[in-house]
């Protein structure tokens, strides 16, 4: 049996794995046999529609036109992107599109003296895709019915045999059931296959990738699924279940897979060892198409020179999370793209725990949940930093029913009170979307990403977009008007701290502090407020490290300042550092930089007990413990050594 190995995502700086392949890439020789195609996207005018006289039928006005290479022709792009020679091999029609193809390969430096004519009969493959209010609509392909004229097949399969000689990796891409579903061309890419031994070469086929003998294979679920004559998976599938199809396929092929797990990352099975690696959040909206094909050029490129495929998956998922951020295009990853990603890559943990509350592991005789294993020395964590709201204070509870609404009128303009329900939802839950993967930022950010969002659905004319101090304006007079009633009863002494407090919290705060732990209070509200409202809350005193808040500059993240400036202070790394906070901002960073983070799932009506969601986001987030409130900390301070 293939042992499981999960990588684990590295610290901020511990990118020096990835840095001598960029600079290698430039050297790598690829070259790629594929269905290409070209990819249309045609954005339709908004406006009234006109219609027809001749047929009385709504016109279509194409107001822009983009074309980029898709298919084999995309993988081939992707690995132009990435620095890499590459020449690719398949067949053009001589139809305008045929030219598009070719003056598009030219321009990203793609070698063409394999790209066969096919002919008239032949149409180059294209997919057009024709957008209208930000919304894709039926699409329209090119080359479906194509027939092959007599010779083309020797023709393609004697360009790949001169392509693969001097080529290091080979990727061979196969999109639709036509050439490279050939009985015959099949037979002649095996022989080629066979007479390079020391080519690496990649398979990424559609149907029938185990007919290609001796290649690695880079597939999805579905895909690996029915070729073990299993029905394809209706959902993602658990990273156990997943390791099962790729350990078996890993048998049966007696080469390496690569399973591609959509945001959950990939797993690599190769040398009697399955290895997962994570993927990585992506924030805003994604747009999948080309994913893949960027995939199997990152491979190919790391294979080409040399990389271990543990390796050369990691670097083809930093790939894929660059593109899939770029909106109606079937985009690539350059180099200098991936290097800026892998810097502040925020990657996705326990995915499956996080969303199957069944998986959830306790302490003993207690509601601590155990995301991951930390061995923790008595005395090692001397420093704690801890988020504000939701965490410790509730004085901003329903901060988020403040904000949603405000948010829907701002994407939605004038056109708020009589949208069409299909509009209201999609910026309601693009709203929730943005408010929940925010959550812990400085409210500027925040209102930075509000902006985007008033772009993207297009209901407010440009001239009336606010900047985003305008818009935070707007959010914090509406829930200071809150915050003020609160606070001001607890000054008037009608109420006290307690009812604004998580069950445990001050307690909590006050141990830590006896027992010499540093601490420090870090949040994305406005640093004045929050220094206000922990001193009304009675407990400034005990955060002898500071009080940090948004300053008004975005370049200034609290979090991510307080924690890179105490371990370079005290000359500690992040082991020693405690995280705690019901966000996923603290949770990333601190994992990211080796601390152990508490991920608070607070209840905040309640002040105690446990949010369902606010557990999934800060697991997904890299939570190592989940617990909805303080009320157990004797044993949760016991078992991360500063009982």
């Amino acid at each position: 049996m293939l042992a499981v190995m999960s990588t684990a995502p590295l610290p901020a700086a511990a990118t020096d794995w990835l840095e001598p392949i960029l600079a290698a890439l430039p050297s790598a020789r690829v070259a790629v046999l594929g269905d290409c195609c070209v990819d249309a996207y045609w954005w339709l005018d908004d406006g009234p529609q006109e219609t027809s006289l001749e047929t009385g039928r709504p016109v279509n006005h194409v107001a822009r036109q983009v074309y980029s290479l898709g298919g084999g022709a995309n993988v081939a792009a992707n690995l132009a992107a990435l620095g890499a020679r590459v020449e690719l091999v398949g067949l053009a029609g001589s139809d305008p599109f045929g030219a598009v193809l070719r003056r598009l390969a030219a321009e990203q430096g793609i070698g063409t003296t394999g790209l066969i004519e096919a002919g008239s009969a032949w149409q180059t493959m294209v997919y057009a895709k024709p957008i209208r209010g930000g919304t894709e609509g039926d699409r329209f392909d090119f080359g479906g019915c194509n027939q092959l004229r007599a010779g083309a097949i020797e023709s393609v399969g004697d360009a790949f045999a001169r392509a693969a000689a001097s080529a290091a990796a080979v990727v061979i891409n196969q999109q639709v059931g036509g050439v490279l579903a050939h009985p015959a061309l099949i037979q002649r890419i095996n022989a080629v296959i066979a007479a390079n031994p020391g080519v690496r070469f990649v398979v990424d086929a559609r149907a029938g990738a185990d007919r290609f003998h001796g290649a690695a294979v880079k597939l999805n679920a579905s895909e690996a699924a029915r070729l073990l004559g299993r029905p394809a998976p209706q959902t993602s599938l658990p990273e156990d279940e997943a390791a099962g199809l790729a350990r078996e396929l890993h048998h049966r092929l007696g080469t390496t897979v690569f399973l591609t797990r959509g945001e959950r990352g990939l797993l690599v099975a190769d040398g009697g060892t399955i290895t997962a690696i994570p993927g990585i959040q992506c924030s805003g909206a994604v747009d999948p198409v080309g994913a893949g094909d960027t995939i199997v050029a990152a491979l190919a490129a790391a294979l080409a020179l040399g990389v271990a495929p543990p390796q050369a998956a990691r670097l083809a998922n930093l790939a894929a999370a660059v593109t899939v951020r770029k909106l109606h295009t079937t985009g690539t990853a350059s180099a200098s793209e991936i290097r800026t990603l892998a810097a502040n890559a925020d990657h996705l943990h326990a995915p499956e725990v996080a969303e199957d509350a069944r998986r959830a592991r306790f302490l003993p005789g207690t509601l601590i949940e155990v995301v991951r294993e930390v061995s923790i020395a008595p005395g090692q964590i001397r420093h704690a930093i801890f988020d504000h709201d939701g965490t410790i204070s509730t004085l901003r509870q329903g901060w988020e029913t403040v904000m949603e609404p405000m948010m829907l009128r701002a994407v939605l303009g004038a056109r708020h009170d009589d949208a069409p329900a299909a509009l209201f939802s999609a910026v309601r839950a693009a709203v929730r979307e943005l408010i929940d993967r925010t959550t812990g930022i400085q409210t500027l950010a925040q209102m930075q990403e509000l902006i985007g969002l008033v772009r993207r659905f297009g209901c407010v004319p440009e001239a009336e977009i606010l900047d985003n101090h305008g818009y935070k304006r707007i959010y914090n007079d509406a829930l200071m008007l809150q915050v003020r009633t609160r606070t001001a009863r607890l000054e008037s002494g009608e109420l006290e701290p307690g009812d604004f407090e998580m069950k445990g919290a001050i307690r909590l705060l006050k141990r830590l502090h006896a027992q010499g732990v540093r601490l420090y209070l870090a949040s994305g509200t406005d640093e004045a407020d929050v220094k206000a409202e922990a001193a009304v809350m009675g407990y400034a005193d005990l955060f002898t490290g500071g009080i940090f808040g948004a300053v008004g500059n975005l370049a200034v993240e609290a979090k991510r300042d307080v924690m890179d400036r105490i371990m370079r202070q005290n000359g500690i790394d992040g082991r020693a550092l405690l995280v705690v906070g019901d966000g996923p901002v603290e949770m990333r960073e601190g994992r990211r930089r080796g601390a152990l983070c508490i991920g608070i799932a607070s209840d905040e009506p309640r002040r105690w007990g446990l949010d369902p969601a606010k557990r999934a986001r800060v697991i997904r987030a890299g939570a190592d413990l989940v617990v909805g409130d303080f009320a157990q900390q004797q044993t949760l301070l016991a078992h991360i050594g500063l009982a």
